[in-house]
């Protein structure tokens, strides 16, 4: 292909090995101690973290593939500092590499990556901006994927070396509040085994005894009922018990100043709108669909209708390259992406359990954890997101009486 480029995506394995009270811990044959190690000791309190990140390279024709990764944080340093210079030094590069790397890549693309002028500084050019919002998506399309992967890795890994800590096994829609959880849970000592997929299948997981617990979402209000009805075929009321993590927002991603003037979903059939869907089977599509069907709305009227992204961000960084002018989805993704947010309706975030299991120690401290101050005063910081009720523990009943 001549005057092409091509995208080369791999991934980096970044593994550490963590004890279950959040204090480094690696062990290995070389250290020595005055007393003999217990190895059923060490079997019990090693636990490995793996961090796996997207990286991708570009190349043309056959020419040397650039590797983005030094580039990316380069063009972010100079964004966020306006020169070189200072950008540099705050990726810890040389100021002639990193004028060296910028010609190299310029070079690539015949097109500048940087513009100056008097009293601006140094600013990005279109096609370096690009570049920064290309990285952008590719993290928020891939992120759940390798996310999941990671806690299979790390599962695998302790399985190999004996592990035999307790392991909870959620399976759970993607959300801002579920990473934060996570990512509180692994300092509190707790070992998860995470896997990401839709509402639908979560659910569906956990009524098959495939996971312990299963996270779902389920509007307030008007189409709470019929939301709810997806999910009752596998949510036994004598069997299952819910534990709410909090309350978010869900509405329209619109471009910085709303050019379009989109108001609400009356607006999605409009010839000059380019809508940007969540996968089928996701728990805010089918949110979406009901509204649609409310309003006699049908996905073909809709311009996109069947564009589809895995992630709430991967949708904003959708909308944000230019590729859309609208999706719908969580109040956080829109503003970490600069968007601006029309909400429409809220909703809230379970986990499902078995009943039977929450009294079990590991259940015991999960559930501390959701209700510990600082949790939720992470929750309270995520736009949209409301953690009042964090960490309670309904009945089905209770949680959907009027439904």
């Amino acid at each position: 292909m001549n005057n092409g480029f091509y995208m080369i995506f791999f991934a980096v394995l970044i593994c550490t090995c963590a004890s279950q009270s959040a204090t480094l811990l690696c062990l290995s044959s070389a250290e020595t101690s005055t007393a003999p190690p217990n190895p059923q000791y060490a079997k019990l309190i090693i636990m490995f973290k793996v961090k796996i990140n997207p990286h991708w390279e570009i190349k043309r024709d056959q020419g040397k593939a650039l590797d983005t990764a030094v580039l990316l944080s380069l063009l972010r340093a100079i964004e966020e500092t306006g020169s070189i210079a200072r950008a540099a030094q705050t990726v810890s590069l040389s100021y002639r590499y990193a004028w060296g790397l910028l010609r190299e890549a310029e070079s690539l693309f015949g097109h500048s990556l940087m513009q100056t002028g008097r009293g601006r500084g140094t600013q990005l050019s279109p096609l370096a901006e690009k570049l920064i919002w290309a990285d952008r998506r590719v993290t928020a399309r891939l992120s759940p994927t390798l996310d999941s992967l990671a806690s299979e890795l790390e599962t695998e890994l302790g399985k190999t070396v004996g592990s035999h800590g307790s392991m909870i096994r959620l399976d759970a829609s993607h959300g801002f509040a579920v990473a934060a959880f996570l990512k509180q849970a692994s300092e509190s000592g707790l070992s998860i085994d995470l896997r990401y997929r839709n509402s639908t299948d979560a659910v569906a997981s956990l009524s098959r005894g495939e996971s312990d617990m299963a996270g779902f979402h389920v509007p307030l209000g008007e189409f709470e009922a019929a939301a709810m009805e997806r999910y009752r075929r596998w949510l036994d009321p004598k069997t299952h018990q819910l534990i709410h993590l909090a309350v978010r927002s869900q509405g329209l991603f619109v471009n910085p100043g709303n050019p379009l003037n989109i108001q609400s979903i009356d607006d999605l059939p409009r010839s000059d709108v380019r809508f940007v869907n969540r996968q089928a089977g996701s728990g805010t599509r089918m949110l979406l669909e009901l509204m649609m069907n409310r309003k006699n709305i049908s996905p073909a009227q809709i311009n996109g209708f069947e564009n589809t992204e895995f992630t709430h961000s991967a949708v904003a960084a959708f909308i944000a390259s230019g590729m859309a002018d609208v999706g719908f989805g969580v109040q956080t993704a829109a503003e970490r992406f600069k968007l601006d947010f029309i909400p429409l309706v809220s909703e809230r975030y379970f986990f499902a359990v078995n009943a039977e299991v929450l009294n079990q120690p590991h259940m015991n401290q999960l559930v501390s954890v959701l209700r510990s101050s600082g949790f939720r005063h992470v929750v309270d910081l995520l736009p949209g997101y409301d953690a009042t009720r964090t960490g309670e523990i309904l009945t089905l009943s209770d949680a959907f009486a009027h439904s």
